[in-house]
């Protein structure tokens, strides 16, 4: 899998508290998202889950390959089974779920298992967030913009409530495309934004090129 627009602003946008000793990338991939929180943080424990056998491989020899190697470690497991084996809770949860239900399945059975929800729906990333998180504890995740109202809805279920909220479009006229996303355990007040990715192909705009400037040679 390559890396992603979608992975790269969750990594870059997702706030990290001075106080954050444990971290889960929920559906890691190759590892980009976790990565991305070992560079940015100081968290002893940066854990990953992968189902996909090669996706797996490749995040273990990743993360073995970074000079945060001693930080970080890949689970081969779904989430439901994680849960149900592991006591831990963590101070932050990062998300890049499958989230494509409405694409026909013709894909290989990687891209099939990365870009849909059937091996992970939003009813069991949520139950796992809830089970997994601190009392104190945050949740980011990116979703389609079109699915963010009823994501909160299922989230308000399991007491899981929007701190705040990033919407973006691609460009300045198209649609909103994706929603980045911050759960907390408690109800407070919600901040909200909307941005854009690029003026026109290649020319990023000074907000995207400040959020993920850490990550890139060059933008």
């Amino acid at each position: 899998m390559k890396v992603g627009t979608d992975g790269v602003l969750l990594g870059a946008w997702t706030e990290i508290d001075s106080d954050v000793d444990s971290i889960l990338d929920i559906g890691t991939g190759t590892g980009l998202i976790a990565l991305q929180m070992a560079q940015r943080s100081t968290a002893q424990t940066i854990d990953a889950l992968e189902i996909e056998p090669h996706a797996f491989e490749q995040a273990v020899e990743n993360f073995e390959n970074s000079q945060w190697a001693d930080r970080l470690f890949c689970y081969h497991a779904s989430l439901q089974e994680f849960v149900n084996e592991i006591d831990e809770k963590y101070d932050l949860i990062i998300s890049n779920p499958p989230y494509f239900n409405d694409t026909f399945k013709d894909l290989d059975k990687q891209r099939a298992l990365a870009r849909h929800t059937q091996e992970l729906s939003f009813n069991d990333l949520l139950d796992g967030v809830s089970k997994l998180l601190t009392n104190e504890g945050k949740a980011a995740l990116i979703i389609p913009f079109k699915e963010e109202a009823n994501f909160l809805e299922l989230a308000k279920i399991r007491n899981l409530f929007p701190l705040r909220i990033s919407r973006y479009r691609g460009n300045e006229n198209s649609d909103l495309k994706r929603s980045l996303v911050e759960l907390k355990n408690e109800f407070t007040t919600l901040t909200s934004e909307a941005f854009f990715l690029e003026h026109s192909r290649h020319e990023y705009s000074e907000y995207y090129k400040n959020l993920v400037k850490d990550f890139y040679l060059k933008l």
